[in-house]
């Protein structure tokens, strides 16, 4: 029992000093800003909070069918075969021309005003912090697409899971990107990666702000942060409002449906484009991720004109198939009268004209 406890501690005391050491696991907000966030209504006891209390709490049953359903119903979670990435048109992206650029999951390249932003650029081949385990993307490599980016003007973070915050892509990213916007105490990773402490703009939920002409807006969602064992929820999380001359953007990042989708429809709408999560869900999360029929009623909810679907079409986080998603979506939008896009992974749209999404059901033609 004495060898058994000192292996224990051993094999805690070096999983501590990983995390500890290892960069990909970022930084800790400071003493002092802990003490700045200790004033705001969404940080308590050292913790931020949704607007509407949440936590994960799940019953042993629920995990056991968690370990059930993780052994049955692989094929459906995964594509037959590498999705492909589409021929990226830099001239289109180039242009005056207000676009948008999908790199599947989250992430996401806008041109507005001719301003290029990045949003969640979780480019890596794995979200996770270690190699061996985690969910690998289903594309083939897109960290080589920033070597041909053009400079960003800005880039933002919704909130800092792996799944949006990448330490590869930021490495190859911070000597492109002017400006970097993102949620309380994200700044600390940043800041531990390299990034220059004066190119991060960190925002608390309405807070609202001018860049280049851009007006930017960091609003509420439901949902959670933390990329280690003992950081939940010590650094902020939400959606980014974009607006520009002719177009009103809208990302939602991560979170469940509630009430906050009507109060930015009220303050801020109606948006020109809406690019809202509606994948990896579960009914033992159900606050955490929207439904995608949940993600067809938060557009309505925000007075958008178009909307998106996103947060599906990279990585395996969930136990629903990895086609149901967009296939539900599709299937509300019709019911709703919702227009909806799906282009490719790498495909460039234009947001100033109305696109059909009938003849664009890549996903379907995947094979192994």
């Amino acid at each position: 029992m004495i060898y058994l406890a000192i292996l224990l501690v051993g094999l805690i005391v070096l999983i501590f000093l990983f995390m500890k050491l290892n960069p990909v696991f970022g930084g800790n907000p400071s003493k002092v800003q802990r003490e700045a966030y200790s004033q705001l209504d969404n940080y308590v006891e050292g913790k931020f909070i949704n607007q509407i209390p949440a936590k994960l709490s799940m019953s042993a049953s629920d995990y056991l069918s968690m370990v059930r359903e993780n052994m049955s119903g692989k094929a459906e979670r995964h594509p037959a075969g590498p999705i492909p990435v589409s021929m990226i048109n830099w001239n289109k992206i180039n242009s005056e021309e207000d676009s948008l650029t999908w790199f599947g999951h989250s992430a996401f390249l806008l041109n507005i005003d001719n301003k290029k932003v990045l949003v969640d650029p979780m480019l890596g081949p794995i979200a996770s912090p270690v190699p061996f385990a985690g969910s690998k993307r289903y594309s083939q490599n897109t960290l080589d697409i920033i070597d041909e980016l053009p400079p960003i003007d800005a880039m933002f973070i919704t909130h800092d899971h792996y799944d949006h915050l990448d330490y590869p892509s930021i490495l190859k990213l911070k000597s492109k990107v002017e400006h970097f916007f993102v949620p309380l105490g994200v700044d600390a990773h940043l800041i531990r990666w390299g990034v220059e402490k004066e190119k991060i703009t960190v925002l608390n939920w309405w807070d609202e702000i001018q860049f280049r002409g851009l007006t930017i807006v960091l609003t509420p969602s439901k949902h959670f942060s933390g990329r280690g064992i003992a950081n939940r929820d010590t650094t902020l999380w939400g959606g980014w409002i974009i607006l520009g001359k002719q177009t009103r953007f809208f990302t939602s990042g991560d979170g469940g449906y509630d009430a906050h989708f009507k109060e930015i429809g009220e303050k801020y709408g109606p948006f020109d484009m809406a690019l809202i999560e509606g994948g990896q869900y579960d009914r033992r999360w159900p606050w955490a991720h929207m439904t995608p029929e949940e993600s067809i009623q938060a557009s309505i909810d925000i007075k958008s004109k178009r909307m998106m679907l996103i947060h599906w079409g990279a990585f395996t986080l969930a136990y629903h198939g990895w086609t149901e998603p967009i296939e539900r979506a599709l299937t509300a939008a019709e019911k709703a009268k919702i227009s909806i896009v799906a282009p490719k992974i790498g495909e460039t749209i234009p947001l100033d004209e109305k696109l059909s999404i009938s003849h664009l059901s890549w996903w379907n033609n995947i094979s192994g």
